[in-house]
């Protein structure tokens, strides 16, 4: 069994997603009860895309999420770094790219929009993935991030840290064809930081009009901003 540790080896990360590809899809539908189909379609409205917009779904793995995007009849493209995670994808009708999110594959100012959900905490220097989606979009351009977050309540905080860090890895067991994989994504869940910090490291990375929203009681966050 295949997992990654906190310091984040890009090689690490990128075979231990690869690992999990097959059912990955299913897991998260089990272990979010069903409320990654929500977070997917907040993440679009949020980016208030369409068509004729150049859109990049970065961390995108099986392109779900970039199919979830195309509905608004933007041009989409999914890119990801676990090989593994975008061939598991592979019935999907979107254009997908392998790539590392500290150093994209694309030339300067090209797309309209670019987001990534559930990925960030996943990209070993977080802070130089933000500053290349940056570069990559257009002055102008939108970007929403899509992550798990802290939740607003204290006792929700309490009882939500609990399942991950007990029942989320159980229940991987079950459905996961990685179960050691999810005691890793619990653990950096848990080491995020929270929504003002993100908004600040977003900020920094050089996008401006940053704020977010709370999904889900905050255990997900919707970071928005826009490109000066």
């Amino acid at each position: 069994m295949n997992r990654a540790s906190l310091d984040k080896d890009p090689r690490e990360v990128a075979s231990m997603f690869d690992g999990v590809a097959r059912r990955y899809d299913l897991t998260n539908t089990v272990l979010s009860v069903g409320q990654d189909r929500f977070w997917r379609r907040a993440t679009r409205e949020a980016l208030r895309i369409g068509p004729g917009e150049k859109v990049l779904d970065l961390a995108a793995g099986t392109a779900v999420s970039t199919v979830e995007l195309a509905g608004s009849g933007a041009w989409c493209v999914a890119a990801d770094f676990s090989v593994g995670m975008l061939a598991a994808g592979q019935a999907r009708a979107v254009p997908k790219v392998a790539g590392d999110a500290t150093r994209l594959p694309f030339a300067d100012e090209v797309f309209d929009a670019v987001t990534i959900s559930f990925g960030l905490r996943n990209v070993v220097d977080h802070e130089a993935g933000l500053r290349e989606m940056a570069r990559v979009t257009r002055p102008g351009g939108r970007l929403v991030v899509c992550e798990f977050s802290t939740p607003t309540n204290g006792l929700f905080a309490t009882v939500y840290k609990e399942y991950l860090m007990r029942a989320l890895p159980r229940i991987a067991r079950t459905v996961s064809s990685n179960p050691e994989a999810y005691v890793y994504l619990a653990e950096s869940i848990r080491a995020w930081p929270d929504q003002a910090q993100l908004a600040r490291r977003i900020e920094a990375a050089g996008w401006t009009d940053v704020r977010w929203r709370n999904l889900t009681g905050g255990i997900v966050a919707l970071h928005a901003a826009t490109k000066p």
